[in-house]
């Protein structure tokens, strides 16, 4: 039986990347998916592909980081479907530069995607997950919340907020059995991420080499382990980091 059956799930950043391949896997797992993204095309493209493949999703072209837009396009989908139980964060604004150069729009428009938006689902998920049942959020992380990394500073800043904030909705959230958890992926060469890193093929070569397991991740390794803690397998974990890295953080290759 599909471990996500009857579930309704809302995933920010959904039109391309990680963010939507969580969205096809969960909805391949049974979940009915809400696919949020400030891009209309790509968050109907990936509504498409899941109806394609027998699944039920709902496209909702929103910034998410005005917390109206968020409020407003899950109520919706639960007016709908009738349920929240799942809620990924996927969102994020990518621009590396050094400090001297960051502006503060820069710092704005980054941290209002990245990290806002996650309090703003997160009151959606109070407003609409069964206080009886429960419901999962799932937060994307990153390694550079703990190593030092050039260019990288608000980057850094947003994913180490991530990371705490994801620990601290877990025991808020935890008498509402509402679990908390993220997922904390290495280099894993979206489209998003070769645009930032201008397709640097010999930077992924070298990520490679340094990661344990000989490969780079792909956006499928990181919805695989997003399914894991949203089903009934991960009942009882919250609070957690959960490494999908194939080993990179711990040899310094992320």
């Amino acid at each position: 039986m599909p471990r996500l059956k009857g579930q309704v799930a809302f995933v920010t950043g959904a039109g391309r990347g990680i963010g939507q391949a969580m969205a096809l896997a969960f909805a391949a797992e049974g979940a009915i998916v809400g696919v949020a993204d400030i891009d209309g095309v790509t968050a109907a493209s990936t509504v498409r592909e899941i109806g394609r493949n027998s699944g039920t999703a709902r496209a909702f072209p929103i910034d998410v980081s005005r917390r109206d837009d968020v409020l407003r396009a899950v109520d919706q989908l639960v007016s709908e479907f009738g349920r929240l139980d799942i809620v990924a964060n996927n969102a994020i604004v990518f621009r590396n530069e050094p400090v001297s150069e960051v502006r503060e729009d820069t710092v704005e428009k980054m941290i209002s995607v990245g990290l806002k938006s996650i309090f703003w689902t997160a009151q959606a998920a109070l407003l609409h997950m069964d206080p009886e049942r429960g419901g999962v959020i799932i937060n994307n992380t990153s390694p550079v919340a703990d190593l030092g990394v050039p260019r990288a500073a608000v980057y850094s800043a947003i994913k180490g907020g991530v990371s705490s904030l994801t620990r601290s909705l877990a025991i808020e959230f935890g008498p509402r059995r509402i679990r908390v958890n993220a997922v904390c992926p290495s280099t894993v060469p979206t489209p998003g991420a070769r645009e930032l890193n201008n397709n640097d093929e010999a930077l992924y070569e070298t990520r490679r080499q340094r990661t344990p397991l000989g490969r780079l991740g792909t956006p499928e390794d990181i919805a695989s382990a997003a399914v894991f803690l949203a089903s009934a397998d991960a009942s009882f974990i919250t609070a957690a980091v959960l490494r999908v890295d194939g080993g990179a953080t711990v040899y310094g290759g992320a």
